[in-house]
């Protein structure tokens, strides 16, 4: 079926640059974990003595996939089909792809854009450096040429997943849970911090899994007592933990450190019991709320961000009602919605995808109307009082800045207009919040 869509996905977009011969420009497609890959890469090319860029101009392209959902895969093969017909041109010398993408639909690619030098999954790095003139460095554990803002960087704690999720193609694509000693974490955190880094962002596929393959027990609070010991790092967030088996430890960690944010990102999906049932999450809606009233009472400051998918097969009109009504009483600081994708060789591909599309849309808009009423009125409650932000960058006449309660790219930003002097990225300020919209505070550093 892949090999169908590619023609679909067909799309030329030439821009003629003038590019600086033997750099190795890697492209990042997808999520923060590609991100981090990239970073890693990266970082191994550089000590070879490459000359290396980021999403910038070069001769030879890595082009880091993502291949989860149908727009990801979408994305992912019109960047390919561009650099191919920029090699056409004579624009580019070499394409390189790895990733997700390259990972699941390899022998496909292959024969439909035979163009691409060659594929590399995602365990190959050795493989893929190798191709560029590299040697893969086993000694530098920790090393990464970071590629987002000074002020903060992922720390990605483990690889694959074990959850049998049945929409998920992850597995496929990552393989099984792979834990990073602890040892090795702080390590790599303390030469992020030695570069500037405030905020550390923990990133796997299920943070709530971490430790069980390595040492036999769940260390996820272990691990972040061991952060929060070293200097120069201010805040530690939490992404992507999994509801079944969460290590109720961690509470009493973010309660105890302040360093550790108010603030979880933890993947709910749904909450209808025939659903979650379907989808193999291990849950129900009494379990997963309970959970929740647990978070709230252990740390009444937390701000839950959840995403949910809408229009999975066989989800009736009962089923998403349910839903709704549960994200209102809820009442989520931060949500994000997405609509089913039916995923070759994932359990729900056996499914009937019986939801109309038009259908998965109006159902996506409707939890997001509910989701950015709620959050209106939260942000409402914030007015005229003080938060501690972290400035991230200036935009035209502000400062613009986060608090703990909000993740990069994906939540909230707060506005600073009255900043006189220059402030840097990273540093803390406290803002009296004067105005607030659905996404957005804006206020004035306090006098």
């Amino acid at each position: 079926m892949f090999r169908k869509q590619l023609f679909f996905f067909i799309l030329f977009n030439l821009r003629t640059k003038t590019l600086s011969k033997n750099t190795i420009n890697v492209i990042t497609l997808g999520c923060s974990k590609n991100t981090y890959d990239s970073e890693v890469l990266l970082g191994q090319l550089q000590a070879n003595g490459k000359a290396v860029v980021h999403e910038g101009e070069g001769n030879i392209v890595v082009i880091n996939t993502c291949g989860f959902i149908d727009n990801a895969k979408e994305e992912s093969v019109n960047t390919i089909l561009d650099y191919i017909q920029r090699k056409q041109e004579g624009l580019v010398d070499k394409v390189y792809v790895t990733g997700c993408l390259s990972e699941r639909y390899k022998p496909d690619l292959i024969e439909e854009i035979p163009d691409v030098d060659q594929y590399f999954g995602t365990t190959e790095l050795p493989q893929l450096l190798n191709a560029l003139g590299a040697d893969y460095k086993h000694e530098l554990v920790g090393e990464r040429l970071t590629t987002t803002p000074r002020n903060y960087a992922y720390l990605k704690i483990a690889e694959g997943c074990d959850r049998p999720c049945s929409f998920c193609a992850i597995p496929l694509m990552r393989g099984k849970h792979r834990s990073t000693p602890i040892e090795d974490l702080v390590l790599e955190t303390k030469k992020l911090a030695s570069k500037g880094v405030k905020e550390l962002i923990l990133i796997a596929q299920d943070l709530t899994y971490y430790g069980l393959d390595l040492y036999k027990k769940r260390r996820l609070a272990d691990l972040l007592r061991e952060l929060v010991k070293i200097d120069g790092i201010e805040w530690i967030r939490l992404h992507y933990a999994f509801p079944t088996g969460f290590p109720m430890e961690v509470l009493d960690v973010m309660r105890a450190e302040s360093k550790i944010c108010n603030y979880i990102d933890i993947p709910l999906q749904h909450i209808s019991d025939n659903v979650l049932k379907s989808m193999k999450r291990g849950t129900t809606m009494a379990k997963t709320t309970a959970l929740l009233n647990e978070f709230r009472l252990a740390v009444p400051d937390m701000a839950i961000r959840t995403t949910l998918i809408v229009g999975y097969p066989g989800e009736t009109e009962d089923d998403f009602q349910l839903l709704k009504k549960w994200v209102k009483d809820m009442r989520f600081e931060r949500l994000g919605c997405f609509q089913y994708s039916h995923e070759e060789d994932t359990k729900a591909y056996e499914l009937d995808d019986n939801v109309p599309a038009e259908v998965k849309q109006q159902r996506a808009n409707e939890i997001m109307e509910v989701q950015s009423q709620i959050s209106w009125e939260l942000n409402q409650q914030k007015v005229g009082h003080v938060m501690k932000v972290m400035i991230d960058r200036k935009e035209g006449n502000y400062y613009i800045g986060r608090s703990e309660y909000d993740s990069p790219d994906v939540d909230n930003l707060v506005h600073i207009s009255n900043v006189q002097s220059y402030l840097s990225p990273g540093t803390f300020v406290d803002v009296l919040i004067e105005e607030a919209t659905d996404y957005d505070l804006y206020g004035i550093l306090r006098a």
